[in-house]
């Protein structure tokens, strides 16, 4: 697509295979999409993209991704608050009709299995190193081993009885985030061969997890954390597939028809330029 939607926050730049979203970094904007500052999402890791009327005098852009396609999202496990969904672009009313337009040129290019799960990340987590402080001890990720420091000030006897903490990511599994905006929130790696009986509630009792509070663990700094353990996991866990070329299917003449109507509008509204006009219909017509 090549073309630029920008919105409140955020702005989506709409590639061929690809939407990259660019986050603003200001006072109003959540610090953890300032942290995210940039992503970009394969067509193949969404699963649907909506239109749908926001606050104020505004409309809001979602797009969906499939599930197990982005190690953050996997992470948060539906505990983000709303504002905080980087896949929400939210856009003052008057530009919905531009908005309507890549909604459907999302929603034309899903795959053909978006509706389910995916068998690898398809989103980048961010990279390490990373590292954050939560009540009882600082956790770091360097790409290959997790490690926590405990603070004698949070940590209880049983983590100063274990002493300080190195995870190699061979022996992990996964991870297990429950946010810091939560009572008794933490972070908790699962380990290989684990039984299953470890108790959520006791996390301040085991070394292989870190407890957030007030002020520690911010989600900005231990989701990301969260989600870069747990892209390292699974890439040293799946074995790589063999690639398959799927054929290209052909668009439906009628679809290619209603899409270059509808793009003659935005033209004639001056919503698009004469260059974009020319160019975007060259792509639909290639398409038959």
């Amino acid at each position: 697509m090549g073309d630029v939607l920008a919105g409140i926050q955020a702005t989506w730049e709409f590639d061929t295979d690809s939407v990259l979203i660019r986050f603003e970094r200001g006072i109003r904007t959540p610090k953890l999409l300032s942290s995210l500052r940039e992503r970009r999402i394969p067509h193949e890791a969404l699963a649907s993209v909506t239109l749908s009327p926001g606050k104020r005098g505004t409309v809001v852009l979602h797009a969906v991704p499939r599930p197990g396609a982005d190690p953050l999202m996997e992470a948060a496990a539906g505990q983000l608050k709303e504002g905080c969904d980087p896949y929400r672009l939210v856009l003052p009313a008057e530009r919905e009709t531009l908005a309507e337009y890549y909604v459907d040129e999302l929603r034309a290019v899903l795959q053909p299995d978006a509706d389910q799960p995916s068998d690898r990340y398809l989103v980048s987590a961010p990279q390490a190193p990373l590292g954050f402080k939560a009540y009882d001890g600082k956790a770091s990720f360097d790409g290959a081993n997790v490690a926590f420091r405990w603070f004698w000030t949070g940590a209880s006897s049983a983590k100063w009885k274990a002493g300080d903490q190195s995870f190699p990511v061979s022996e992990l599994s996964g991870v297990e985030w429950r946010s810091p905006e939560v009572f008794e929130g933490y972070l908790r790696l699962l380990r290989r061969g684990a039984d299953g009986t470890q108790d959520a509630g006791q996390a301040d009792q085991d070394p292989a997890a870190v407890v957030f509070g007030l002020g520690y663990g911010p989600v900005h700094e231990s989701l990301p954390f969260a989600a870069a353990v747990l892209e390292s996991v699974r890439s040293r866990t799946q074995t790589p597939a063999p690639a398959l070329t799927a054929p290209s299917a052909r668009r439906d003449p009628a679809d290619i028809a209603d899409r270059i109507r509808h793009l003659g509008d935005l033209h004639l509204a001056g919503l698009v330029t004469d260059e974009e006009f020319t160019k975007k219909k060259a792509e639909l017509l290639a398409e038959l």
